[in-house]
């Protein structure tokens, strides 16, 4: 193992360990927060994948993020099943979804792949709508405390318990930080590089770029699904707004800030722009235009984010 791996493996624990302990000193509310913010950093890591390691932008990725949570919640909420095995079905509807996408979106490319993306995105949405009769439409479902506890080895768990809640977004996070982190790494996370420095160049060299795409597509989707499905089982609300435009954009604000291209970017884009809008919030309602405004002075003076800008200029090691 080199040292620069060493180095690195050593910093993305530390960040884990470090949320591992601070749910032991904050107060109810920001432990909420960083609950909220660790999941939808799962999404942000998911986007990442596809837009920062390789150069795809998609603006539909909340219909990934509504596959899992819809799988998930309707799976609790009617069929009464279980939250592991709602929570696997979440997941595998990510699967099916971006797997059926990317065969269609991914003949496309640039523009059009943007827009290809956000017209599924609003048929996915409508759909919701439309079966309002399962999904309640944009009034969406409240789940019941029964369907949020569950055995899990041996011992009873409950999603309305913040610390089982916190706990189980953090595994989850670092399920997918180290699963990337691997990922971008080894050889696959290479091809997808060299796919959005140069396409052309990287199919003369006898690459499939075409499923080589497809394939990260499907782990972007898979990786957003999960976010959603445990967005729903732990936060008890499935509603059609989070298949809508604005989720779409979210972790493109996350990515873009954090650093895209980055393992920790992400994460770190996300609890930026999350409490940014918290706070904000509490003396204007124009908070998102306060937000906005800060996102083009970073865009404008660390156009890699901040992460990225870390990397180029004094930590080249950070995956």
């Amino acid at each position: 193992m080199s040292s620069e791996q060493a180095k690195s493996i050593f910093l993305h624990a530390g960040v884990l360990a470090g949320l591992f302990l601070l749910q032991f000193f904050l107060p109810e509310y920001h432990h909420l927060s960083v609950t909220r913010i660790m999941l939808l950093a799962v999404f942000a890591m998911g986007f990442n994948l596809l837009f920062g390691y390789t150069g795809l932008l998609s603006l539909g990725h909340a219909m990934f993020f509504a596959a899992g949570m819809y799988g998930a919640g309707l799976s609790a909420y009617h069929l009464g099943w279980s939250v592991p095995l709602s929570f696997m079905v979440g997941i595998a509807c990510g699967v099916v979804l971006s797997l059926a996408i990317g065969l269609i979106a991914l003949r496309t490319t640039g523009v059009a792949f943007m827009i290809v993306t956000l017209m599924f995105s609003q048929v996915a949405y409508l759909t919701i709508v439309y079966f309002t009769t399962y999904t309640r439409g944009d009034e969406g479902l409240v789940m019941p405390e029964s369907a949020r506890q569950f055995v899990l080895f041996g011992q009873q768990l409950s999603l309305t318990h913040p610390g089982t809640r916190y706990n189980l977004a953090l595994m989850l996070l670092a399920i997918v930080m180290a699963s990337v982190w691997l990922l971008v790494r080894g050889d696959f996370g290479r091809s997808l590089i060299a796919i959005r420095e140069n396409e052309a160049r990287t199919k003369m060299l006898g690459y499939n770029t075409f499923l080589i795409k497809l394939k990260v597509l499907v782990v972007s989707g898979t990786i957003s699904a999960s976010s959603g499905a445990g967005y729903a089982l732990m936060f008890a609300y499935i509603g059609s707004s989070f298949a809508t435009i604005q989720y779409s954009i979210d972790p493109l604000l996350y990515t873009l800030l954090g650093g895209a291209g980055t393992v920790l970017g992400p994460f770190l884009g996300t609890a930026l722009m999350f409490y940014l809008i918290d706070i904000t919030s509490e003396y204007t309602s124009a908070y998102l235009l306060v937000a906005g405004i800060v996102l083009v002075i970073l865009v404008l003076f660390f156009p890699r984010g901040l992460l990225g800008a870390v990397r180029n200029r004094w930590f080249g090691w950070l995956p």
